[in-house]
């Protein structure tokens, strides 16, 4: 089997949502997967053909004002050509935020990347993971410390720099990697088994 494709689509404004991108990296590559980071503010027509090319394509934003940048936004616009192609039905999809606040409407941003998801045709991959520090014996150093299923989310305070990005959120979003570039080869097997 062929060594399956992730790419991370993603926009940070201040460098914390970077850091979550390249903790998905690790995953992904820990997995097996040959990953590309994308900055969708300064993709090009070969960043474009790569997402093209991948089995799997991870969305991530900051959180501002309650969903994805403006950057990602204007990114999210321009998928409309395959749309209108249909050139990513059946990939795979997945996503991740970062915001100042335990909430900070995160769960928003999430969403707009499964709907972008679905209109495209591709299939959402979720977290995976039961939420972590809602009980007694649970600690802020748990997986899934916020307790979000349909992504990775991260929770930085606003004062501080890309250095803070909590260790938590940074190992729950490498756990998101190493899902999606499983998820890739199981379902590339699938599809090779079907076209025996």
């Amino acid at each position: 089997m062929t060594t399956p494709v992730v790419s991370i689509a993603y926009h940070s404004g201040y460098g914390h949502t970077a850091v979550i991108a390249e903790a998905v990296r690790t995953g992904a590559v820990e997995a097996g997967a040959e990953v590309h980071l994308i900055k969708v503010d300064e993709i090009t027509e070969e960043q474009w053909a790569i997402l093209d090319g991948s089995d799997a394509i991870v969305f991530g934003s900051p959180t501002y004002m309650g969903t994805a940048s403006g950057a990602f936004h204007v990114f999210a616009e321009a998928t409309s050509k395959r749309w209108a192609e249909r050139a990513w039905t059946d990939k795979l999809a997945a996503g991740f935020t970062n915001s100042a606040s335990k909430s900070g409407d995160k769960l928003h941003t999430l969403q707009f990347f499964q709907i972008l998801a679905a209109q495209l045709g591709m299939h959402w991959i979720n977290l995976g993971l039961l939420p972590g520090w809602n009980s007694s014996a649970g600690s802020e150093n748990d997986l899934n410390r916020l307790g979000v299923f349909a992504g990775a989310a991260a929770q930085t305070n606003a004062d501080q720099g890309p250095e803070a990005v909590h260790k938590a959120d940074v190992a729950t979003a490498e756990h998101l990697g190493r899902r999606v570039a499983e998820t890739a080869k199981v379902f590339a097997h699938g599809r090779a088994a079907v076209a025996a």
